[in-house]
């Protein structure tokens, strides 16, 4: 019987690598694609439309603009009692971009559904491919959370491209805010006295929070830009803002941290006698518990098909991602693909132009493959299928 079950599993494998390959041609050439047409956060009209056109095409059932998001899609195939989701991300960066390589993660993510739907009631399974707008600081996957699209879903999973082979990002938990200013305008030269200003309030409040990196532990970060500086040398800057990001390693962590930052701003606003404001972005990313059981087999499939995972990686990366809320939620696993980018890493130009190269193309097949080879054994190893019945969401 053991025999027979290995043999049966092996098949289905191989089954899904044939529907993958017939596939391969098409699914670089949405990577490309949307790789070209690089749309910002809520904005991905076109990169979710190819989505959902290609899963159609193989036979998913698309839902397009859910949980009130337009640019959100979920596709299904199979009937089976076992849910798995597969996560698209397709959103670029504001100047440079497909600079996080998510043109990689869609085509990846397509890849896995359409290798898996001939072969889910085979298996037992309901494959979902859920696209996700808004991960640059957005939250669309906390919003897509709340709002119901991982109710029953078993297991979920993605890949992501960057300058090394990892069986999980470190993820940190992040807030992103914004923050203004509102003071008084007067004649810088004239009178100065007259007015109240906004620049300098911003001012007084990076300088604390450069003092405060003191106290920071160490996985503490905060990082933020000027958006707005005023208006000319000669008018004394009433209003004034920044976009911020501040990350810790919990939740918890986060909430302590993000308190003494905002007091920084709060102190820049007393300092000059004008007023501070703050609007959230996004909600809260969460720090990632990823699933153990899961790892073990998506590593042992990525190392079948050659992938190898270093003991000390060539780069370490620190970053968040609003996949680790559904990690908190529903058993997870976002491992990293390495694309040969290095010395470019991710959120460089270089970094963009390395997302559509053929160590890239070879990324989407063997990503797409890997978690289609591990759906397999989620659903045929009888341990872990009954380990991650019911457990989601």
């Amino acid at each position: 019987m053991a025999a027979r079950g290995e043999k049966e599993e092996a098949d289905r494998k191989a089954t899904a690598q044939r529907e993958l390959d017939a596939q391969l041609t098409g699914l670089v050439d949405l990577s490309h694609t949307i790789h070209s047409h690089p749309e910002v956060a809520f904005e991905e009209e076109r990169a979710a439309a190819w989505v959902g056109e290609s899963l159609a095409a193989g036979g998913f059932e698309v839902e397009n603009g859910v949980c009130d998001l337009p640019t959100a899609l979920i596709a299904t195939a199979g009937s089976g009692p076992m849910v798995v989701a597969v996560c698209a991300e397709y959103d670029a960066l504001p100047g440079i971009g497909h600079a996080c390589g998510h043109n990689v993660i869609a085509a990846s993510a397509v890849g896995t559904g359409l290798a898996l739907a001939p072969i889910a009631d085979d298996l037992g399974v309901t494959i979902k491919v859920i696209g996700t707008p808004a991960e640059e600081g957005g939250g669309g996957k906390i919003y897509m959370l709340e709002r119901g699209a991982f109710e029953g879903i078993d297991a979920a999973m993605m890949v992501h491209p960057g300058p090394a082979e990892l069986i999980q990002m470190p993820c940190l938990a992040v807030s992103h805010f914004d923050v203004h200013y509102t003071g008084r305008e007067a004649h810088a030269s004239a009178f100065p006295e007259a007015g109240l200003n906004a620049a300098d309030a911003l001012t007084v409040a990076q300088v604390g929070i450069g003092l405060l990196r003191q106290q920071f532990r160490s996985q503490d970060q905060v990082h933020g830009i000027v958006t707005k500086g005023g208006e000319a040398p000669n008018v004394i800057p009433a209003h004034t803002s920044a976009k911020y990001y501040v990350r810790a390693a919990t939740l918890e962590a986060l909430e302590t941290l993000e308190a003494r930052v905002r007091r920084c701003f709060e102190a820049g606003a007393l300092a000059t006698g004008t007023e501070v404001g703050f609007d959230q972005r996004s909600p809260r990313y969460s720090e990632f518990v990823p699933h153990t059981g899961m790892q073990v087999q998506y590593r042992q499939n990525a190392e079948a098909l050659g992938r190898t995972f270093p003991e000390t990686p060539k780069e370490v990366m620190l970053a968040s991602t609003d996949m680790a809320n559904v990690s908190l939620a529903v058993p997870s696993i976002h491992p990293m693909l390495d694309i040969d980018s290095s010395p470019a890493v991710n959120h460089q130009p270089e970094f963009a132009a390395a997302a559509i190269t053929p160590a890239a193309d070879q990324a989407v097949r063997d990503g797409a493959l890997a978690m289609a080879w591990t759906v397999v054994d989620l659903a045929t190893d009888d341990a872990l299928r009954s380990e991650l019945a019911g457990s989601g969401a």
